[in-house]
């Protein structure tokens, strides 16, 4: 008897094929929902005369809408550097825990620090969300360059946004600029619903929302932090400690 010939081993894509996988996963709903809101940020730049490619070069380094808010604003008002880096650097505090819960799923099966650090510096919101719905579809060989390249899709395209917003700000009204802004915390929270599963994803979710209107005068801006890390604590702990039916 003939014996059947075993299939030949999958050839594992290269990591620039991930990369080009990851830039185009971003070219979707939540992607063009951040892009519109950049709009409404190069609006912001233009009202207040800051350099447009200033204020392109913070949607690069900076990568948090927020904090480039909090810096732009801060500088066209003459606010002192130290505070200004101060308060931009709490803004950024909130995004820790989203690192932290994400990067297992960025981490290829040989970790290395740089592309670690890369695609850390990619997290933010929208990334969040996208790495939780995204990433684990993806082999893990494959997951630190499609992380690297769902970052810089999501990045060229906010940087197309803020661009286009700079240029064509005289064209929109000026409610529907400062609008456009609200789209990405209204899109996490559509996002945020559409992917919980779990009994403990609903408990951080409602008990996230009922926290934030007690850490609304937070110092520092971490009223986002106190509510998302408060809310999730306590979710985990009673998800933790109920009683669970037996089996």
């Amino acid at each position: 008897m003939h014996s059947i010939p075993e299939p030949p081993p999958s050839i594992p894509m290269r990591p620039s094929r991930w990369f080009l996988r990851g830039m185009a996963g971003a070219a979707a709903v939540p992607g063009f929902v951040l892009m519109v809101t950049f709009v409404g940020f190069g609006g912001l730049l233009h009202d207040l005369a800051f350099p447009i490619g200033a204020g392109l070069l913070s949607t690069l380094l900076v990568w948090a809408l927020p904090a480039q808010v909090i810096l732009v604003g801060g500088l066209a008002a003459g606010t002192s550097l130290p505070a200004l880096a101060l308060a931009v650097c709490l803004s950024g505090v909130r995004l820790l825990p989203m690192v932290v819960s994400v990067m297992p799923l960025m981490r290829g099966p040989r970790p290395r620090l740089w592309s670690e650090l890369l695609c850390a510096h990619f997290v933010a919101v929208t990334m969040w969300v996208e790495g939780f719905r995204l990433l684990p579809k993806v082999p893990a060989e494959g997951r630190p360059a499609y992380a690297c390249g769902l970052g810089m899709g999501l990045v060229g395209m906010s940087m197309a946004g803020t661009a286009f917003g700079f240029y064509l700000t005289n064209a929109l009204p000026g409610p529907l600029a400062v609008a456009l802004l609200l789209l990405t915390p209204i899109s996490f929270t559509i996002l945020l619903v559409r992917n919980a599963k779990q009994v403990v994803d609903w408990l951080a979710i409602g008990l996230g929302t009922a926290i934030m209107p007690l850490a609304a005068d937070a110092p520092g801006g971490l009223d986002l932090f106190w509510a998302g890390v408060g809310g999730g604590t306590l979710a985990f702990l009673i998800d933790r400690y109920r009683p669970r039916a037996a089996a």
